[in-house]
């Protein structure tokens, strides 16, 4: 776990395109130092946020939870931070949401274990992994890095770049890991359902998205899109002085039914080409 080992996966981590939403408490403090302290922090953090005390986390999950250390919890963190995530990122860019939560060496004795629990939210994916911690073995630094280094390790493969960290994890101390990856039927029964915020469909033809923080955005019904809606965004880009040109489809509407998935993929589809020949004209 050497300082140049972390060094060089956080270099990784932030020369990737994915920007991320970190919500952590009881542990992995040391992560977020790291990912801040080395250049290009920037690129890849939105926003991290620490709900330690109780009426904090209460406020973030909207909820009472069960459970203050449970792999559900880092679940609903990590979908709780990849909402934000699609709210806080440039147009474009892959979005992350990381959740952990931990019960680590305290002031006073613990009863149960001690352990963490980590997951990361993506897209199409969701990464989970839990550790139980051998007690009487570390301090609460010692743990803490520990930690640290897993969720550097677990955000490093989200982002889907190399490097390997030794965590400091004895034989017995086995991560329990799983990956489950979602359909394009699945994101968007999870979004009719109110698990997602939004889907992003990127047409821009641009490997990483736009470094414009700008979005203009048309929302509409599109049933069918027409050179109406193009014209109408073109003066709104003119009129706004530019920035990343967005079409909004509601899956959910007041006054109608909620649309199907099959509605929402072939609405979807229209854009595929009709956007490609309006880039060129513009």
């Amino acid at each position: 776990m050497g300082d140049a080992a972390i060094r060089t996966v956080v270099e990784a981590i932030h020369s990737s395109p994915t920007q991320a939403v970190v919500y952590l408490c009881g542990g992995a403090s040391l992560a977020l130092g790291w990912l801040m302290s080395v250049p290009g922090a920037s690129n890849t953090l939105l926003e991290s946020v620490v709900p330690y005390s109780r009426v904090s986390m209460v406020q973030l999950l909207g909820r009472v939870p069960s459970q203050h250390c449970s792999q559900a919890l880092a679940k609903e963190m990590a979908l709780l931070a990849y909402n934000r995530a699609l709210k806080l990122s440039k147009p474009g860019y892959p979005v992350l949401g990381v959740g952990f939560t931990g019960s680590l060496v305290t002031s006073r004795p613990k009863r149960g274990d001690h352990r963490f629990f980590l997951s990361m939210r993506a897209s199409d994916r969701i990464l989970e992994s839990s550790v139980t911690l051998t007690k009487n073995l570390r301090s609460r630094e010692e743990e803490d890095k520990v930690s640290s280094c897993a969720l550097i390790q677990a955000m490093a493969k989200a982002c889907q770049v190399s490097g390997t960290l030794d965590s400091g994890l004895t034989e017995s101390e086995v991560p329990y890991e799983s990956e489950t990856h979602f359909t394009e039927e699945q994101e968007l029964e999870q979004l009719i359902n109110g698990h997602l915020c939004c889907k992003i469909y990127p047409f821009s033809g641009e490997a990483h998205g736009s470094d414009e923080d700008r979005k203009i955005i048309l929302p509409g019904s599109f049933n069918p899109l027409h050179e109406g809606h193009l014209k109408l965004l073109e003066v709104a880009m003119s009129v706004c002085g530019g920035g990343y040109p967005c079409f909004e489809i509601s899956a959910i509407n007041a006054d109608k039914p909620p649309l199907t998935i099959a509605q929402i993929k072939d609405r979807v589809k229209q854009f595929e080409v009709v956007v490609s020949g309006w880039q060129e004209r513009r």
